[in-house]
C-alpha cells in the first residue's frame, strides 16, 4: 500500500465494513490520486466542516449525489450528459476512485467532485434540501441475514437522505439481489418521507449507460431490478 493510496482513504468516523483497497495501483493511477484527487475532493469532511455545494461548483446549480460509484461509469456518464449540473460521488474503495479519476481526466469532465470515503460522513455535513437526485446503484448486498443491518438502504440512512434531498426528488436504486429488493420495500414502507414510484422494473432508466456490475449480473443469469423512490 503506497502513501498515495492512503490519501484516498477517509478517516473512519463510524463502523465501515467494506474494502478500502484492492490490488496495488498502477503508476498512472497513483499519479491521479496524488495530483487530481486533491483538486476534486470535497474539502473539510475529515474536519467535520459544513459542505457548501455552491462553493464546490462556483454557483447554485442543482446537485446530484451518487453513493458508492464503483468504477465511476455511471457517474462520469451523467456528468457528461448534464454539464449544467454538479455531481458528487462517494466511494471508499481507492481502486474505484482511481478508475473514476481516469475517466474524468480522459473526458475533460469539470462538473464532478469526489468524497473518497463513507457517504454518511459527507451527507451529515450537507445543507438541508440541497440535493436534487440520489443514486444508489448495485450496493453491497450483504447477503447473510446477520449482515442485513449493514445494507445502505435502511431507515436510518433514508432519514439522512430525506434531510438533504429536495421535495419531489428521486432516489434511484438498482440491485440484482431479489432479497435486497424486498428488503428495500420493507424499509421504505416503514420509513417516513419516501414512497415508491410505481413497481420495480427489469428495465433501467432511459439515461442508464450500463455498468460492469450490471454486466456481471446479467452474465450470471441474474435479473436486475430498478426502483425509483420519491422524496415526499
Amino acid at each position: 500500500m503506497t502513501g498515495s493510496d492512503d490519501e484516498a482513504a477517509a478517516p473512519r468516523f463510524r463502523n465501515f465494513y467494506g474494502r478500502r483497497h484492492g490490488k496495488a495501483l498502477r503508476p498512472s493511477q497513483r499519479r491521479l490520486v496524488a495530483e487530481l484527487l486533491p483538486r476534486l475532493r470535497v474539502p473539510g469532511v475529515s474536519d467535520r466542516l459544513p459542505v457548501d455545494p455552491a462553493a464546490l461548483f462556483g454557483d447554485a446549480r442543482p446537485v446530484w449525489l451518487e453513493i458508492g460509484f464503483g468504477g465511476g461509469e455511471h457517474l462520469a456518464h451523467q456528468a457528461r450528459l448534464h454539464p449544467d449540473l454538479g455531481l458528487i460521488g462517494c466511494e471508499p474503495f481507492v481502486n474505484g476512485v482511481a478508475m473514476l479519476l481516469n475517466r474524468i481526466e480522459r473526458g475533460g469532465i469539470a462538473n464532478l467532485r469526489i468524497h473518497p470515503g463513507d457517504a454518511r460522513d459527507l451527507i451529515e455535513l450537507m445543507p438541508a434540501e440541497s440535493v436534487s437526485r440520489v443514486f444508489l446503484l448495485y450496493p453491497d448486498p450483504w447477503p447473510k441475514a446477520r449482515h442485513h443491518r449493514r445494507r445502505f438502504l435502511c431507515r436510518e440512512n433514508l432519514a439522512m437522505l430525506h434531510r438533504i434531498m429536495r421535495p419531489g426528488s428521486e432516489l434511484r436504486f438498482a440491485t440484482d439481489i431479489p432479497d435486497y429488493v424486498e428488503h428495500a420495500r420493507r424499509e421504505v414502507a416503514e420509513a417516513e418521507g419516501f414512497a415508491l414510484a410505481g413497481e420495480d422494473s427489469a428495465d433501467p432508466w432511459p439515461d442508464w449507460p450500463g455498468t460492469r456490475y450490471e454486466a456481471k449480473a446479467l452474465a450470471a443469469g441474474r435479473v436486475p431490478a430498478y426502483l425509483t423512490l420519491l422524496r415526499r
